[in-house]
């Protein structure tokens, strides 16, 4: 399953509307061939202030970002890593959409084939009532370094893919993966 080199990746941000809002902090496990190769985190100063309300989620202050890269110091070596590889994301279509969104804003155009993690679940597993992170984490018993911070969740991501090759058949993971690989990528509404 997944043979091909993925980049599962997760985003925090200031907000939800990716036409306005930024990225501030980007989390990444980088896998080729079933194996990991390497995983990589980075504060993201959004040049504008992160409201009190995301701040309480993900613990990230604008004085932890006041110092970090922006994205358009990030974005060529981000851009390159990106190249070539299937992105992976919980509620891909967010993810997506930012980082379309913030490439666009330096001038990069950046498209990929996406699977959403979400989407696969309710494929895999349409008994189940709940498909966001929390409940992956439960009903899989996957672990999380710090949830809401962008590398402990792409982490989880990680384990998911994994635990399903265990728990299920190999043709009916196929079968889901080729459905939503097969279906339009579009990126999030801006």
């Amino acid at each position: 399953m997944l043979r091909q080199p993925l980049i599962i990746l997760d985003l925090e941000t200031t907000g939800m509307l990716a036409a306005e809002e930024r990225i501030t902090e980007i989390g990444l496990v980088e896998v080729d061939k079933g194996e990991l190769v390497d995983s990589w985190s980075q504060l993201v100063n959004p040049e504008k202030s992160i409201p009190p309300f995301i701040e309480s989620i993900t613990g990230i202050s604008d004085a932890m970002v006041r110092h970090a890269p922006t994205f358009a110091e990030l974005a060529p070596a981000l851009y390159a890593r990106l190249q070539g590889k299937l992105l992976v994301a919980h509620n891909a279509r967010f993810d997506y959409g930012f980082l379309r969104s913030e490439f666009e804003r330096v001038d990069l155009a950046y498209e990929a084939r996406v699977l959403c993690t979400v989407k696969l679940s309710r494929k895999l597993y349409p008994e189940q009532r709940r498909h966001n992170l929390d409940s992956l984490i439960q009903r899989h018993e996957l672990s999380c370094s710090v949830r809401h911070r962008a590398l402990g969740d792409a982490e989880v991501l990680w384990q998911f893919l994994q635990k399903i090759q265990v728990e299920l058949d190999a043709e009916r993971i196929a079968a889901a993966l080729q459905a939503q690989l097969d279906a339009p990528t579009l990126p999030a509404a801006a």
